[in-house]
């Protein structure tokens, strides 16, 4: 009786840290950029399997190269955010957790993508017209003083 008691609860715990390695994760973060690539997998257990683009400057050659990173997710209002943002180009911001262990039903990475944020549109820059020449400035004289006069950029001193 107490062995079965025993093999029971050993048998529990194994489930239960089973199920906490599948479901839990130990590491959560954000990543930016435009998404490259979004297809759907598997045969019974269906999929999202996506690349971002984060983009990227390389120190060493002091050129911009591209990095990707590839996610997973099952979850079909993160699907259809992902897919309007591969389908418009936007920047976005991926919020994803990492699993412990990959297992094949559950994906292709150990980052599962939870939401999805759109990056605001830059706006376009506002140029000013400027004066090509600058132009003098009128100064009031104070009173009793002598009036200045530029003629052909020599300065002429009348009194007033």
């Amino acid at each position: 009786m107490k062995v079965r008691i025993f093999l029971f609860v050993i048998l529990a715990l194994l489930i239960a840290a089973f199920w906490y390695i599948s479901i839990g994760y130990f590491s959560t973060g954000e990543r930016a950029g435009t998404l490259s690539k979004l297809s759907e997998r598997g045969y019974i257990f269906k999929t999202a399997e996506g690349v971002l683009n984060e983009g990227g400057y390389s120190g060493e050659t002091g050129t911009l190269q591209p990095r990707y990173w590839e996610f997973s997710t099952v979850a079909d209002s993160v699907i259809v955010d992902l897919r309007k943002a591969l389908n418009t180009g936007e920047r976005v911001t991926l919020v994803y957790q990492e699993k412990f262990v990959r297992f094949p039903w559950n994906g292709d990475t150990k980052y599962f993508i939870t939401d999805v944020f759109f990056l605001p549109v830059p706006e376009a820059p506002v140029y000013r017209d400027y004066p090509s020449e600058p132009q003098p400035q009128q100064v009031e004289p104070l009173p009793g003083a002598e009036k200045q006069v530029l003629i052909d950029s020599v300065k002429v001193v009348e009194p007033i």
